[in-house]
């Protein structure tokens, strides 16, 4: 056996899946699957990426770290498994900020990860915020005032969940619901709990495995007739 054939075995069981499954989600047949577990050989790129975006586990750790060292609530918090984020800067020297569509947010949960894609987002600058990686992401909805339709939230890159902060809003990139905008609530073993502002929506969980990134809130842009 591998690292790499121990790790996605270990992978595909904390989530709960079969072969089939976990195949099926990766476009492959179930014996290709099964001879990667088996350490029969070796997947190409294409599929490497999607494994790492599947469990979202960096190709470097997937390849590299033997992952039964590491209990699943860590492995977000490792320093090596974080999507590199490009830093640019304008002509005054400012760092500019990404700006994710409202027509094509949805889009973001496929691109995040890649250079190619961020580096195609339009950008501003807020020369005022600094000391951190920042990015806008759209709004929607009427579950957080005073953003709604139209206006972006401005957030800050958190590094590790052990940052997030009680009552403080951030931005959840999330594998199942997209980009989220609510309030961090609790610290579960296995999820975190959050919550709109708007009294009308319940509280929920999102579970850890499904994080792809967090951003706390930094700054809004709002539409004209806010």
């Amino acid at each position: 056996m591998s690292i790499f054939s121990d790790n996605i075995r270990l992978l595909r069981a904390k989530h709960g899946k079969t072969q089939r499954e976990t195949a099926d989600h990766l476009e492959i047949s179930r014996s290709r699957y099964i001879s990667y577990e088996n350490a029969r050989s070796k997947p190409p790129v294409d599929v490497m990426i999607r494994m790492s975006k599947h469990f979202h586990v960096s190709i470097d750790l997937l390849l590299s770290v033997d992952l039964t060292k590491h209990p699943l609530e860590d492995m977000l918090k490792l320093p090596d498994n974080r999507i590199v984020l490009p830093v640019v800067i304008d002509h005054e020297g400012n760092e500019t900020i990404e700006i994710v569509p409202q027509k094509a947010s949805m889009g973001y949960l496929t691109g995040y990860s890649d250079p190619e894609y961020i580096e195609s987002l339009q950008r501003i600058s807020l020369p005022f915020l600094k000391n951190g990686k920042f990015r806008a992401f759209p709004a929607n909805g009427d579950s957080m005032p005073p953003f709604k339709d139209g206006s972006f939230i401005v957030g800050k890159y958190v590094e590790s969940l052990n940052e997030l902060k009680e009552n403080k809003t951030y931005v959840f990139v999330t594998s199942n619901d997209g980009i989220t905008y609510k309030r961090f609530k609790t610290r579960k073993i296995h999820a975190i709990t959050v919550a709109a502002d708007n009294s009308f929506y319940d509280p929920y969980d999102i579970p850890l495995e499904e994080i792809l990134e967090v951003w706390q809130y930094a700054s809004g842009i709002f539409p004209e007739d806010f």
